[in-house]
């Protein structure tokens, strides 16, 4: 499921350079996530790195955005199609995700 940030963001901007694939941004009132564009950080680090640097708590999984771990490393070569690291670790199915935790 892709990962949202709730209401008690604090707009610390703390998650947006942690995101391997720029889902995050700053909205309106606070940060936001494309559900399009995440990945769970699957591909890239065996935890969700936003939920790792908020100091509030507040970057969930959505459950409105449940997912799977093949759709999300998918979605991680889609959205880096030039990233050959990370296409021989998806080859080989060996690969950073916090669903192999």
């Amino acid at each position: 499921m892709a990962t949202y940030i709730t209401s008690d963001c604090i707009n610390c901007g703390a998650c947006e350079p942690e995101c391997p694939n720029d889902a995050i941004s700053e909205g309106d009132e606070i940060y936001v996530i494309d559900p399009e564009l995440c990945t769970e950080c699957v591909g890239f680090h065996d935890h969700e790195a936003c939920q790792a640097v908020c100091p509030v708590e507040c970057c969930l999984p959505d459950p409105k955005h449940v997912e799977v771990e093949a759709a999300l490393i998918e979605r991680a070569l889609s959205l880096h199609p030039d990233d050959e690291e990370l296409k021989k670790r998806a080859g080989v199915n060996d690969y950073p995700s916090r669903f192999r935790k």
